[in-house]
């Protein structure tokens, strides 16, 4: 590890599920096109706010999609790719899953949030099948977000139930992009992707020297 010039937050952490998604959407950039993969991405579109101007695209055929609908709110016609109700802010617009397709694939979204199982120090994305027997799999639009979109940020939480670390140096499950991801958000650290290899931005409830023996990644600074 290089001289230390990572954000400590040793006083705070591991974050949550909201504590992730939270730093996800303040670093999303304004006027940005966002594709919220399923399930611990969709918690991203809380945390936005209006004077950023994220235009939120659903893969199953809608731009300008709002927060999660509650109650009244719902309507069963409103849904984004995991089937879960959402609400519309004005403008949005609707199409056919094919064109939702073809902006992923043509490089039209500025960024996609997306999960994952392991992610490796070069980039490399495994999110949908772990390789087991029993597994079923799930790629959705994983393949063509992770290559379409200009950067990808993924949320996951550092370490497995099994204590194993999700951030690796080669992926040993089947991949989904290759050398796609820009930055991994955890609940103990936030990395970027660089060309030298892992950079730490900042910690979580763990100092980086502690992170580092934890991890078998050769880890720097940001």
């Amino acid at each position: 590890m290089k001289e230390n010039t990572v954000r400590e937050h040793t006083d705070r952490g591991p974050l949550d599920r909201d504590g992730i998604a939270r730093l996800v959407a303040r670093d999303i950039p304004r006027g940005a096109f966002v594709n919220l993969g399923i399930g611990r991405p969709t918690k991203v579109a809380d945390h936005l706010v209006p004077e950023q101007q994220v235009v939120l695209h659903t893969e199953n055929g809608m731009l300008g999609m709002g927060p999660p609908a509650h109650g009244d709110d719902i309507d069963p016609d409103l849904i984004n790719a995991g089937k879960a109700p959402v609400t519309e802010l004005p403008g949005a617009s609707y199409f056919h899953h094919a064109d939702s397709f073809a902006m992923m694939r043509g490089g039209h979204l500025d960024v996609c949030v997306l999960g994952a199982y392991q992610v490796s120090a070069g980039g490399d994305l495994a999110n949908w099948h772990t390789g087991a027997p029993d597994a079923i799999p799930a790629v959705g639009g994983a393949m063509d977000l992770a290559t379409g979109a200009k950067d990808v940020y993924v949320m996951m939480s550092l370490f497995a139930g099994d204590g194993t670390a999700k951030l690796v140096r080669t992926c040993t499950y089947p991949l989904t992009g290759v050398g796609c991801v820009s930055r991994i958000y955890t609940d103990l650290a936030v990395f970027e992707i660089t060309g030298g290899g892992v950079a730490v931005r900042e910690t979580y409830g763990i100092g980086v020297d502690a992170l580092a023996a934890r991890l078998e990644v050769e880890l720097r600074s940001a």
